[in-house]
C-alpha cells in the first residue's frame, strides 16, 4: 500500500556532503508515530538509530522492525525507507565514502547498540555546532571504529507490506503488555484467524505469539539498562510471572537477564563530558 505524499518527510541532505575532513556528520530529528520519510539513498554510509521509539526500516524487499536497543547499517547508495511507529527521536550518522566502514556488508544491517557508541552519539549530536573541526573529526573517527566493531544481531524482527499484517503489528509496538487472542486480532482487521496465522507466517517467518514474544525480548534489553529490576521489566512487558520472563530470556539469549547485562556491559555508564 503506498504511503499519501502528505505523509512523507523529505530526507536530510546531509547524506550528500563529500568531504573527508568530516568523517562524521550528525541529524537529528523528532518523528510524530506513522510519519514516513521518503525513499531515497546517498553517498555517505548512515548509522541509524532512535535513542527513543521505534522504527521500520525498508530497503531491498525487506522490512526490519527496530527498537532503541538496535541500530541499523546502510552502506553508501542503498535504496532505504524510514518509517516511526511510535513517536521517535532518531540520531542518524552519516560516514563520508572516503572511509571504509563494515565493507563486507552489501545491504541493510541490523546491529547491537552498546553504551559507549550510544553515549558517542548523544555527545556528537549535542556538541555538533559548537566543536572545533578537529575535534569533531576526532571524535568521529572514535566513532568509525566503535561502528565497525559493533555485532550483527542475530536476532531479527521482519516485517512485511500487507496492511493488515502492519496494524497488528503496530498494536503490539504500541502495547506490548497487551494479550489480545487470535480472535480479537482478527475482528481489528476485519480478517479470520487463519488470514491472520498465514499473513504472520508468510511475510515474517514467524506465529503472531512468536512475533510477538521476539519483540518483548528484545525491548527487555533496552528496559533492562534503565533498571537492575527484572520483576519490573517483566511487568512493563506483559509477563505472567518474572519466572516466564527470565526462561523467555534464557531461550532466546542463552543466559539470564542479569548474566547477559554481566557479559556485555549493556548497563549505561556516566554520560561522557
Amino acid at each position: 500500500m503506498s504511503i499519501p505524499e502528505a505523509t512523507l518527510l523529505t530526507p536530510t541532505q546531509i547524506g550528500y556532503i563529500l568531504d573527508p575532513s568530516r568523517p562524521v556528520l550528525t541529524h537529528s530529528r523528532s518523528v510524530l508515530a506513522e510519519i514516513s520519510l521518503k525513499s531515497h539513498s546517498h553517498p555517505r554510509g548512515q548509522l541509524l538509530w532512535a535513542s527513543q521509539g521505534v522504527m521500520k526500516i525498508t530497503s531491498e524487499g525487506t522490512v526490519w522492525v527496530v527498537p532503541s536497543s538496535h541500530a541499523v547499517w546502510i552502506p553508501s547508495m542503498v535504496e532505504h525507507q524510514v518509517r516511526a511507529e511510535t513517536e521517535t527521536e532518531m540520531r542518524n550518522l552519516y560516514i563520508d565514502p572516503s572511509y571504509v566502514v563494515r565493507c563486507e556488508q552489501s545491504g541493510v544491517a541490523m546491529l547491537k547498540m552498546t553504551p559507549l557508541l550510544r553515549e558517542l552519539i548523544l555527545k556528537l549530536v549535542k556538541h555538533a555546532n559548537t566543536l572545533a573541526l578537529d575535534p569533531m573529526a576526532r571524535l568521529g573517527l572514535v566513532i568509525i571504529d566503535e561502528i565497525e566493531a559493533l555485532e550483527g544481531s542475530e536476532i531479527s524482527l521482519p516485517a512485511g507490506d500487507d496492511p493488515r499484517l502492519n496494524h497488528l503489528i503496530n498494536n503490539i509496538i504500541n502495547d506490548p503488555s497487551h494479550e489480545a487472542s487470535l480472535t480479537e486480532l482478527a475482528k481489528m482487521v476485519g480478517a479470520s484467524v487463519r488470514t491472520i496465522e498465514r499473513l504472520f507466517k508468510a511475510q515474517t517467518g514467524m506465529t503472531y505469539r512468536q512475533w510477538r514474544s521476539r519483540y518483548r525480548l528484545m525491548n527487555s534489553l533496552e528496559y533492562l539498562t534503565q533498571t537492575t529490576s527484572t520483576s519490573r521489566v517483566a511487568y512493563e512487558l506483559g509477563y505472567k510471572s518474572v519466572s516466564s520472563f527470565i526462561a523467555a530470556f534464557k531461550e532466546m539469549f542463552g543466559c539470564s537477564p542479569q548474566e547477559y547485562l554481566s557479559k556485555k556491559d549493556y548497563r549505561l555508564p556516566r554520560s561522557l563530558t
